[in-house]
């Protein structure tokens, strides 16, 4: 039908145009904070363009849902503004009768949204952490540079090298000053390397000497060795080790049915709800009098998904404490959401059929209205 297709042609564009616009200001946003970590040594400067990804993938489900809400908003804006609602209305064509092709493009996106925020969400956040907590539990020996003082990262000690191979994991001429509750020791070796056992890290000094010194008895010893081991660093990163809610599965979630695992089932349904909610708001608050040349609706609409989506951080929040089950903070928020939705639906509707009802009456001529006077 003409109808059906001249909407979604028209709803497909405005949404294209409006993602591109908001991945564009999202990303660059998230760039800036990016190498802001990078430079404060939070994250690997190596890793800014794959974790700028990461959290782009991330991020996409609410971009898309905004871009969805907006497309919708715009359209149907546009239309009212050009008269052209009035046409689709005086044909019969009532409100109601929009929701099949704007649902029809909308619904495969919100497929999209629900498989990113309960599968790609989760796995986004958790390759962001790994990342982190791998660049955070470096080794020791791949901290320093040449011919630095360098301490490690629990700061009991402090390595100097004299040259490395490159690759951080062998280096010459090595100086190692340990600090404990049994006293200090200076170690110095010909040559070092890097070895890894298990989950755990390892410097094995060549050729070298130790000296112990006691802080009580000021008892020093000395001793020559070929071989030396000591362990640096904390323990290599475990994928499953101190993971937050948002980087775990969703069937881990579901397995574990914590209050904070809870709170992150209710965000990531509440994720693909809003993107649905968002669809038949945009339909409602789109509505406008084309004889008046303002943009309220569109502010209105921003004004909505903002209040919509800090009312999802608050459901999550509500039931992280406990306050809310899960379900009823669904019921909550979105059912009451969609009431509202279609309620204003309805309220819309019934504005137009009475408006178009009004321009239907015959008016009746001036010489009818005198004739019952004159007799």
């Amino acid at each position: 039908m003409l109808f059906d297709s001249t909407l979604r042609r028209d709803l497909s564009r405005s949404f294209g145009a409006t993602l591109i616009v908001i991945l564009t200001i999202v990303i660059t946003m998230f760039m800036i904070r990016t190498l802001g970590q990078a430079a404060g040594g939070s994250v690997d400067p190596r890793d800014v363009a794959l974790l700028l990804g990461y959290i782009t993938l991330e991020n996409l489900p609410t971009m898309l849902s905004l871009s969805l809400f907006i497309a919708v908003v715009t359209t149907l804006t546009r239309m009212y503004r050009d008269s052209e609602m009035v046409i689709w209305f005086a044909s019969g064509v009532s409100l109601m009768r929009f929701l099949r092709p704007v649902l029809r493009l909308a619904m495969p996106v919100i497929v999209i949204i629900t498989l990113l925020a309960f599968v790609v969400w989760p796995w986004g956040n958790r390759q962001v952490a790994e990342l982190k907590d791998r660049y955070q539990r470096r080794s020791d020996l791949a901290r320093i540079a040449p011919g630095q003082f360098q301490t490690s990262s629990d700061g009991k000690r402090v390595f100097f090298i004299d040259k490395d191979t490159g690759d951080g994991s062998n280096a010459r001429n090595v100086f190692l000053l340990e600090r404990n509750a049994d006293g200090e020791s200076v170690t110095s070796a010909r040559s070092g390397r890097v070895v890894v056992e298990g989950n755990d890290r390892f410097v094995e000094l060549e050729r070298g000497q130790r000296s112990e010194l006691n802080p009580v008895t000021l008892e020093r010893r000395q001793a020559s060795f070929d071989s030396y081991r000591a362990i640096v660093g904390e323990r290599l990163v475990s994928p499953n080790e101190n993971l937050p809610p948002k980087a775990l599965g969703t069937i881990a979630l579901l397995l574990d049915p914590t209050p904070r695992h809870q709170a992150e089932l209710v965000w990531r349904t509440g994720l693909a709800l809003g993107a649905f909610n968002l669809v038949l708001l945009g339909i409602g608050l789109s509505a406008g009098n084309p004889r008046r040349a303002s943009s309220w609706n569109l502010l209105y609409s921003l004004l909505a998904f903002v209040v919509y989506f800090n009312l999802l951080n608050l459901s999550q929040a509500w039931v992280a404490s406990g306050r809310l089950g899960p379900w009823t903070t669904l019921l909550l928020v979105h059912g009451l959401t969609l009431a509202g939705a279609l309620a204003l639906l309805w309220w819309r509707e019934r504005g137009t059929a009475l408006s178009l009802r009004r321009r239907r009456m015959p008016v009746p001529a001036a010489g009818d209205a005198a004739t019952p006077a004159a007799r």
